[in-house]
């Protein structure tokens, strides 16, 4: 199985609440219009943690594919800046985009 990670920070505006009620309730269904060949579209939020500072990023979004040539393709438009216009504008209601980092991972897993 093949990983994209996307992640994304928040725009000010919004609070955690905000921003992942908007993600799953508004965002999500926008984008599974797009998701051709994806497996599996995971989102991990993270959590604040007392002592630490603000995270860089409010959610790292896991999007799984069969084959790397499906990444390839995906990583192409995100790089290009050529996703949908629907789904550019409704990030811009979402994310912080200069924020924004995405990467293919190759995974190791140690059985336990």
């Amino acid at each position: 199985m093949h990983k994209l990670l996307l992640f994304l920070k928040r725009k000010p505006s919004l609070s955690r609440e905000e921003f992942r009620d908007y993600y799953e309730s508004r965002h999500v269904p926008l984008c599974l219009k797009y998701l051709a060949g994806a497996e599996r579209y995971v989102r991990r939020y993270l959590e604040p943690t007392p002592g630490m500072s603000e995270p860089e990023f409010d959610v790292i979004t896991e999007l799984w594919f069969k084959d790397r040539r499906s990444v390839d393709s995906v990583l192409a438009t995100l790089t290009k800046d050529a996703m949908p216009a629907d789904v550019i504008a409704d990030e811009i209601n979402l994310f912080d985009r200069t924020k924004s980092r995405h990467h293919a991972v190759f995974e190791c897993e140690t059985k336990l």
